[in-house]
């Protein structure tokens, strides 16, 4: 939920001075580096167990999708990169909501709180996903 409350705060407060597209490029930008940070942190471990058990490897596929939401953020802070990155990170939402299902399902705990319940989690992955899409429809041609 911390993600979606920042992306909002952001949006909100940079999208009179500087216009919808860049408040959106900037929230998601800000949202990202948030989300990524997990990645190393007190909640890695977390991440990993909700990786799914078909996949190998869980630790290096957290450090992966972490480097790209870094990656992918830093994109979105340049206007002329910033479509792409955002096609990356739509893609990147998409391929991690296997791991957002199943911490949903299995009631995985996330900094010691119980995951949120599977549609909740779907409509803020979604809201994302608008998002990040936006950021590609609203780019300057």
């Amino acid at each position: 939920m911390q993600p979606l409350i920042l992306l909002a705060i952001v949006f909100a407060l940079l999208i009179l001075p500087f216009g919808w597209w860049t408040a959106l490029r900037l929230g998601l930008a800000a949202m990202f580096l948030l989300t990524a940070s997990a990645h190393w942190g007190r909640r890695r471990a977390d991440l990993i167990r909700m990786v799914p058990p078909v996949f190998s490897r869980p630790d290096l596929l957290v450090t992966l999708t972490g480097i790209c939401e870094i990656l992918g953020a830093i994109g979105l802070l340049i206007p002329e990169v910033a479509s792409f990155a955002a096609i990356g990170l739509s893609l990147l939402l998409v391929a991690v909501f296997p791991a957002n299902v199943r911490a949903a399902r299995d009631s995985i705990a996330i900094a010691g709180r119980r995951a949120s319940p599977l549609p909740v989690r779907a409509a803020i992955q979604a809201i994302f996903l608008i998002a990040t899409v936006g950021v590609v429809l609203g780019a300057k041609r």
